[in-house]
């Protein structure tokens, strides 16, 4: 008979994967574009929302008011 029985620790993978959870409110009509294209690319609509917002962040300027 075993004098111990292990249990590995099951991995904690909130925030330690480099992503969170974000909620958004969107129109209607924005979501039925983005579904759009999830559907031509082959994508999911998470998928593309990282991407776009990555790609706006890249060429996004700001001006003074």
């Amino acid at each position: 008979m075993a004098e111990e029985i292990k249990i590995t620790k099951k991995p904690s993978y909130r925030g330690e994967d480099g992503h969170k959870i974000v909620s958004v409110r969107m129109r209607d009509e924005l979501i039925a574009r983005l579904d759009e294209l999830a559907a031509q690319t082959n994508r999911s609509r998470n998928e593309l929302i990282n991407l776009l917002l990555d790609a706006a962040l890249n060429i996004v300027k700001i001006e003074e008011a």
